[in-house]
């Protein structure tokens, strides 16, 4: 038992590095400093973790270069919470995985110099992963679904720094009209966001809720709400996602109207009027404007439907798990939808969007908690009730 605690505090302790993660990274895409540091792994020719504080502390070069430390500390982390859930049948796979990567290191060093700080990575992570394949620490396995989590996050951080390392490394790159770096960055941070919602499911499997989740059951839920609401707040970090790379954060500078119009025109002559209009900005584009729009229609009809799935968990009791996600669920969108109002008022101050960005991330993992429980949920009471549902009677009366 005393394992089990502390495996899911240093879980938890993953999680939140991991949201400030998301947070510098979201921090790094609004103040457009992405590229400060122009060579991966490496920073200025320098190892990474060997950069002058002089040169650090210097515009966006702190930003970035901080990203990509904190980033480092999250891999390790990710290695050990890996090994430690796993538990020691973990250590042959694990010294197999480093040696591959070593080798594949090797090699790349030698086939091309454009895959040299690829190559570096792989030494690198491949080293640490030798490294906890290597400690002697005999533990047991935690229960199956932890273990797949947190081989899943294993992988998943791995994709996601060489990800970050190929958006500076392929930056001037064309892809489809587009450089490589915004395409790369882009798919960093989808994954990004991904990655701490598995992260953060992998610390609820270790805590024992889902198995609270399962007692609690009461009957079939209609959760599609829940399961639609959740595919609408990821379809709307993707479309901020977007949004922040192709810099259309403020395309649409007033609200609730845009430029005055429900839906505004985009003629040439329109959108060389309102380019006119902004300080600074030289282009706006059709698409810029279109996916604004989407974005706010989009943050409307997550807030309908997760206003929905609260109102159908209030038929739970209190203190109920589903009750208290739906209850929590709200409470956040509300929040998003606040920062989102504030992000276009006060002209996508760098602070606000990094704090939409990451009660974003938060309302998108409690919506997965929330589809997790209704799903566990359902599952249970289908199991513990067949009577109610062959016989046809409503639930309240199978109850009585």
């Amino acid at each position: 038992m005393e394992r089990s605690v502390w495996l899911f505090r240093f879980a938890c302790l993953v999680a939140l590095a991991t949201l400030g993660l998301v947070c510098i990274g979201g921090l790094v895409t609004s103040k457009g400093v992405g590229m400060a540091v122009p060579d991966w792994p490496t920073s200025f020719g320098y190892s990474m973790f060997a950069l002058p504080i002089s040169m650090w502390m210097t515009g966006g070069v702190f930003h970035e270069h901080t990203h990509r430390v904190w980033a480092s500390g999250v891999g390790l982390l990710v290695v050990l919470l890996t090994r430690w859930t796993a538990g020691s049948p973990s250590r042959k796979l694990l010294a197999r995985v480093g040696l591959a990567e070593i080798v594949v290191g090797l090699i790349l060093m030698r086939v091309n110099p454009l895959w040299k700080g690829e190559a570096h990575f792989l030494l690198g992570i491949g080293g640490v992963v030798l490294a906890a394949a290597c400690l002697p620490w005999k533990t047991a396995p935690a229960c199956p679904r932890s273990v797949r989590l947190a081989w899943a996050a294993f992988w998943l951080v791995q994709i996601q720094g060489s990800l970050g390392g190929l958006r500076v490394v392929l930056d001037s790159w064309v892809i489809g009209g587009t450089t490589g770096g915004v395409v790369f960055g882009m798919i960093h941070g989808c994954l990004g966001q991904v990655f701490f919602v598995l992260v953060t499911c992998l610390a609820v499997s270790l805590s024992g809720w889902t198995l609270r989740w399962t007692r609690q059951a009461a009957g079939v839920p209609a959760a599609t709400g829940v399961f639609l609401g959740t595919a609408l707040v990821f379809g709307q970090l993707l479309l901020g996602l977007w949004m922040r790379h192709q810099h259309a954060g403020l395309a649409i500078p007033d609200l609730p109207l845009a430029y005055g119009q429900w839906w505004p025109r985009t003629d040439p002559d329109s959108l060389l009027r309102y380019a006119s209009r902004r300080e600074g900005v030289d282009v706006i584009t059709a698409l810029q404007i279109r996916m604004h729009l989407f974005h706010r229609i989009n943050a409307v009809l997550v807030l309908g439907v997760i206003l929905q799935a609260f109102r159908w968990s209030r038929i739970h009791p209190s203190g109920h798990a589903l009750r208290t996600l739906g209850t929590a669920w709200l409470h956040l969108v509300i929040v998003q939808f606040g920062l989102g109002l504030f992000t276009v008022l006060t002209d996508r101050a760098a602070d606000i969007a990094t704090a939409h960005v990451a009660v974003g991330s938060l309302t998108l993992a409690v919506g997965c908690w929330f589809s997790w429980a209704a799903r566990t949920h359902r599952g249970s009471a289908v199991a513990t009730a067949p009577s109610v549902l062959d016989s046809g009677l409503p639930e309240t009366a199978a109850v009585r």
